[in-house]
């Protein structure tokens, strides 16, 4: 069992229909039919969405992806139309809303590799591949690929893993056609982001994408280039054969599978509230990543 340790209700707005709570967004529709994305300050970890919310977070993300999608728009087009609260919105949702198209949305999990970490090591690990390409021997925690690769998952519910798929089964599943669309839209914009996050002192290890149409026109959606949807490593300290530093959540998983915390994963109990220190770290963590990207600091 894993989730909501406690679903919020959605916040009533007049002019707009909630249609869905996830780990950290909420979505409603407007009147026009346009989706209004609004990033909580929730944080989820281990497939739980934890009770302590970190500061800043919901905006640093909305912030960063605003500031992605504009170096990436030659590139793929994005959902966005405005950044401007609705009439009638809380104050609260300033810096953390979007308004974007709605589209008909891919439901494939889209994965750029550029290093190996996370379950990509496990498989690996295991038979030298991962999402069944072959990779050379030799390769270690935290190693470069030979080039980047594309590694699809299937998209989960909350609570639930996203599970690494074949490419041909995702071929199979959505055609050929979209598939190969979503496997050289998802390594041009790793490939763009990548080399901008590099000459920032960042590597991106790996990172996620979502796609849907706008018609005949492929679009991307939801947040881009993250903590939350990316892996960044700090330059300077990269070292094969070890875990990284990151710029994301670290402190959280590390803490809540430490013996402070008192929670065992494996159990059904639910994690319990962070310490104020791990809220604070966390909260650095995400600030740092804002800043180091884009150059400008953190107001």
């Amino acid at each position: 069992m894993s989730g909501f340790v406690e679903k919020p209700e959605p916040l009533q707005v007049p002019g707009l229909t909630h249609l869905h709570t996830g780990k950290v967004r909420d979505l409603y529709q407007n009147e026009a039919g346009d989706l209004v994305m609004v990033a909580s300050d929730r944080l989820s970890a281990y497939d739980w969405v934890l009770p302590t919310e970190i500061p800043d977070k919901g905006r640093v993300l909305t912030q960063l992806s605003l500031w992605w999608f504009d170096l990436l728009a030659d590139l793929v087009p994005n959902h966005v139309i405005s950044s401007e609260v609705p009439a009638g919105a809380p104050a609260d949702w300033a810096g953390r809303t979007l308004v974007c198209k709605s589209l008909a949305m891919i439901p494939v999990e889209c994965v750029a590799r550029g290093y190996l970490a996370g379950s990509g090591l496990v498989e690996y690990d295991e038979s030298r591949t991962v999402c069944g390409l072959a990779l050379p021997e030799g390769l270690r925690n935290g190693s470069e690929l030979p080039a980047p690769i594309f590694t699809p998952a299937t998209k989960a519910a909350v609570g639930e893993h996203d599970e690494n798929v074949s490419y041909e089964e995702v071929a199979r599943q959505i055609g050929a056609e979209t598939a190969a669309q979503l496997r050289q839209a998802t390594l041009a914009v790793y490939g763009r982001a990548r080399d901008i996050a590099r000459e920032q002192g960042i590597i991106l290890a790996d990172t996620k994408f979502e796609f849907g149409f706008a018609g005949e026109e492929l679009v991307i959606a939801d947040e881009v280039l993250t903590p939350d949807s990316s892996r960044f490593w700090p330059a300077a300290t990269w070292e094969p054969g070890r875990d990284q530093p990151s710029y994301d959540k670290q402190y959280v998983r590390d803490w809540l599978t430490s013996p402070d915390s008192g929670w065992d994963r494996r159990s059904e109990q639910p994690p319990p509230a962070l310490p104020q220190r791990i809220v604070d770290a966390t909260r650095g963590k995400y600030i740092e990543a804002y800043e180091q990207l884009t150059g400008t600091s953190w107001a």
